[in-house]
């Protein structure tokens, strides 16, 4: 008998998620321009720029409004 061979342990996949924004047809031909210039691809140069804002806001626990004082325990949804 062959001893078994050992399998790679499988990588979880990464999930991404779509985000469309919209911009002028000038400033489209600014950006594409601005990314052959950088023999690069518009995408690449969008996640370039809002990476350092993005990349701080991980962790951060959003806060809530309080509920007021006269409001029904109906509508109190925690």
């Amino acid at each position: 008998m062959t001893p078994r061979k050992k399998t790679k342990k499988r990588r979880k996949a990464i999930k991404y998620k779509v985000i469309t924004i919209r911009i002028t047809s000038r400033q489209y031909k600014s950006l594409s321009n601005f990314s052959k210039s950088r023999r690069t691809t518009p995408n690449k140069i969008i996640k370039k720029a809002i990476k350092p804002l993005m990349s701080n806001y991980t962790g951060l626990e959003v806060n809530k409004a309080p509920v007021k004082v006269n409001q029904l325990e109906l509508f109190n949804l925690e």
